[in-house]
């Protein structure tokens, strides 16, 4: 069994940044990579980031530049640190781990507004 624990979600202004984190706990040792996703009001859940064991990493393109996911392994923990925010990235933000199985955390909210 694995856990997924995300936090860091928080209303922020247009410009603004946040880091979001997520713990990793349980049956992980096998995991390869992990990953960020977003769903916003009324669309469908879509891929933000990803980032493998090895430390490669992979972003959609409307947030490649402003977003970064990063990797600490001894901590398994996977962070999104997120800088000019936009309104349109406002949604609730989920972490994934690619193992066996794919499991998924309940997310955290993000909201960009003034």
């Amino acid at each position: 069994q694995v856990q997924l624990e995300e936090s860091g979600g928080n209303l922020v202004q247009p410009g603004g940044s946040l880091r979001l984190s997520c713990v990793a706990s349980g049956n992980i040792f096998s995991f390869y990579a992990m990953a960020w996703y977003r769903q916003a009001p009324g669309k469908q859940r879509e891929f933000v980031a990803r980032i493998t064991r090895g430390g490669s990493t992979n972003y959609v393109d409307s947030v490649k530049g402003r977003f970064t996911i990063s990797l600490d392994n001894a901590k398994s923990t996977v962070y999104l640190q997120m800088n000019s925010l936009k309104p349109e990235d406002t949604a609730v933000y989920y972490c994934s781990l690619y193992s066996a199985f794919e499991y998924w955390g309940q997310g955290t909210q993000v909201t960009v507004s003034s």
